[in-house]
């Protein structure tokens, strides 16, 4: 892991809320949807294949961890899950609870609309919640 680098465009588009073992969880800057992302800590991998058989199992269980206390924290209608990573290559996985009405229902969140930015007041309350809720 010494050598794991995150990749500048995740660094400035999220802040990290904590580490629960193989990732880093990290909050997407764009308030309009609760979206969080998660990074495996390791180098250079670019696909979920290019994971060790252990690091696949974690991924898995670390993306059920982070889906069900993102779920529980906003009481979303669905949970959408996906490991695109065709502008950010480093593997990285979007977990994002959308709700009937939030912005571009039921389209996809990608390429719609300009960011809107957490205020800090709501940001910290928000990442506060999601730390208890993945909080043994």
């Amino acid at each position: 892991m010494s050598d794991f680098v995150l990749d500048l465009r995740l660094e400035s588009d999220s802040t990290s809320i904590m580490v629960v073992g193989l990732c880093d969880v990290r909050l997407s800057k764009d308030a309009r949807w609760p979206w969080l992302i998660l990074v495996p800590r390791r180098a250079g991998i670019t696909e979920i294949f290019e994971l060790t058989p252990l690091d696949q199992v974690l991924l898995t269980f670390e993306t059920e961890l982070v889906s069900s206390a993102l779920k529980k924290v906003t009481g979303a209608t669905k949970i959408n899950i996906g490991a695109l990573g065709n502008i950010v290559r480093q593997l990285h996985v979007h977990v994002i609870a959308r709700s009937e009405g939030d912005a571009n229902w039921p389209g996809p969140v990608w390429g719609f609309g300009k960011a809107e930015p957490y205020e800090d007041a709501t940001r910290d309350e928000f990442i506060a919640k999601l730390r208890e809720a993945l909080s043994p």
